[in-house]
């Protein structure tokens, strides 16, 4: 579906009394679900179009409870692992020259920056859920990650 198109429908969700709006087209299915005022889109892909999942623009800067949608998660992987709440690029640090948000290694506090996805032209921090320590970094700076996929193991 076109991204002028998805925004649109985002912008009418948003501005009007409905909560839930499911859309099916021959290249896929769109739901958008207003959670918290704010909607909330997950597409259903059908046969091989890839999973897309947007932020809505007037949470900028603040992480998106998404309508649940099952992800495999690493077995191998112990501890916390936050999870992406969004389609887009995975971003460690705000600008290429600026120091990472966090290592491996380093003491977070729930709240604390931890990374940034960036969707729909948008620079989405992701704050840690979970006050410990960061022992594993699981994607790779620049790389596009889906909704519900592991991000970072905190301990």
């Amino acid at each position: 579906m076109d991204l002028r198109k998805l925004k649109t429908l985002i912008d009418l969700v948003s501005e009007s009394n409905i909560s839930e709006l499911e859309i099916t087209e021959a290249d896929g299915k769109v739901r958008i679900v207003k959670s918290d005022g704010q909607p909330v889109v997950a597409a259903m892909p059908m046969m091989q179009a890839p999973q897309m999942v947007a932020a809505p623009a007037a949470q900028a800067a603040a992480p998106v409870a998404a309508a649940p949608v099952a992800a495999p998660a690493p077995a191998a992987e112990t501890g916390h692992i936050v999870k992406s709440p969004m389609v887009g690029t995975f971003y460690r640090a705000s600008s290429p020259n600026a120091k990472p948000f966090a290592e491996v290694g380093q003491q977070v506090k729930e709240g604390d920056p931890i990374c940034i996805i960036e969707a729909m032209k948008i620079m989405n921090e992701i704050e840690a859920d979970k006050t410990g320590t960061i022992t594993k970094i699981l994607i790779e700076n620049g790389q596009p990650v889906e909704f519900g996929q592991s991000l970072i193991v905190i301990e």
